[in-house]
């Protein structure tokens, strides 16, 4: 799971530094975005799995390879959007998570992927232009992986009735 979130990160910097951004609907699109509305969603399964105590090493480590992968102007809105960003999907995931793993996932997503944006944009860009489609690649990317997830609970609880 770990492994999956930390990819995510160095895609997403990967993509935003040598791929250019896409034009989807009259919005621009920076094309790392949807890697890091996927890794949203890894890292509140890397919640789940290994506690805050491994949410906090990814996040450490993803602040890292983004300062690695990146230009130095994209690793810096990296770091400090993705660190601001990641600690409050932790804060809002883990007060929710209790009452509804989909709801506290979507939940978490919404508020990191705009904290997230609001930030990173005009650090890296230097303008809000790509703000609409930056959010609507991350919402875009958090409905998949929640359809994702809903599947894979479907299978597993046919599974575990046969």
């Amino acid at each position: 799971m770990i492994a999956g979130y930390l990819f995510s990160v160095v895609a997403a910097n990967i993509a935003s530094v040598h791929w250019p951004p896409l034009t989807v609907g009259g919005m621009l699109l920076p094309a790392g975005t949807l890697f890091v509305g996927i890794g949203l969603t890894l890292r509140d399964l890397v919640h789940d799995r290994c506690g805050s105590r491994g949410v906090t090493a990814g996040i450490i480590a993803g602040a890292g390879l983004s300062a690695v992968f990146a230009s130095p102007r994209i690793a810096v809105a990296c770091v400090v959007a993705f660190t601001v960003s990641e600690v409050l999907d932790t804060l809002v995931y883990t007060r929710l998570r209790h009452r509804t793993r989909t709801g506290a996932v979507a939940a978490s997503n919404a508020a990191g992927l705009v904290v997230d944006s609001v930030l990173f944009v005009p650090l890296a860009f230097g303008s809000f232009a790509a703000l609409p489609g930056q959010i609507t690649g991350k919402a875009a990317a958090t409905v998949l992986t929640l359809a994702a997830l809903h599947t894979a609970r479907c299978r597993r609880r046919r599974t575990a009735r046969t």
